[in-house]
């Protein structure tokens, strides 16, 4: 309906994204910094413990490190769109659960804030957490633990006058929809439309 030009994400990325060895480094070391004693890195080049670092994945010749690189070429795959321009930086953060994105998206044609609201209130795996008077916004600690996306934080991007900018910030815990739910989530889709069936029982 909307077609996307380019997309600036800048992603907030937990722990638990590098495995239960890292979500108990995360905990040894806030204990450690707490009372007194030095952090003592082992899953991470760097103190995780009150810090955050650019994502531990490797650099690659043009600056980019794989997360980021993996990123653009899932986000073309997704859209089914080779020449959708993507930017996108991967930080670490001290989060035991859930990854955070800020997105400014670029549309081809001029899109508003309400549209994209709308849009996103009638889509299924999201819930919109965009309480502007009360000042509350998607939030790992609430993402934890839950199937939906939380998206919120949805406004018009200033810096574009022709209307074709739109920002949002997100929270979902990749642990359930970015794993064994997205999946599950797929196939469903798949078997109401004809394209995956199961296997036929085998008599007793």
């Amino acid at each position: 309906r909307h077609p996307v030009r380019r997309v600036v994400v800048s992603t907030y990325q937990a722990i638990s994204g590098a495995g239960a060895k890292a979500m108990a480094e995360l905990e040894t070391q806030t204990r450690d910094v707490l009372s007194g004693k030095p952090a003592a890195p082992q899953e991470f080049p760097q103190q995780i413990a009150f810090n955050l670092f650019s994502h531990n994945s490797a650099i690659g010749a043009d600056g980019y490190c794989e997360e980021e690189s993996k990123m653009i070429r899932e986000t073309r795959k997704m859209f089914h769109d080779e020449g959708i321009l993507v930017t996108p930086t991967c930080i670490r953060v001290p989060i035991l659960r859930a990854h955070s994105e800020t997105l400014n998206i670029e549309f081809e044609e001029p899109v508003t804030a309400q549209e994209v609201r709308q849009i996103l209130q009638q889509a299924p795996g999201i819930t919109l957490v965009d309480d502007r008077e009360g000042n509350h916004f998607p939030m790992p600690l609430e993402a934890s633990g839950v199937d939906d996306v939380l998206v919120g934080r949805i406004r018009q991007d200033l810096s574009r006058p022709d209307g074709t900018g739109v920002d949002l910030f997100l929270s979902g815990d990749q642990l359930r929809k970015g794993a064994a739910l997205n999946a599950m989530q797929i196939a469903e889709v798949l078997v109401e439309r004809g394209q995956l069936h199961s296997s036929p029982t085998a008599s007793a």
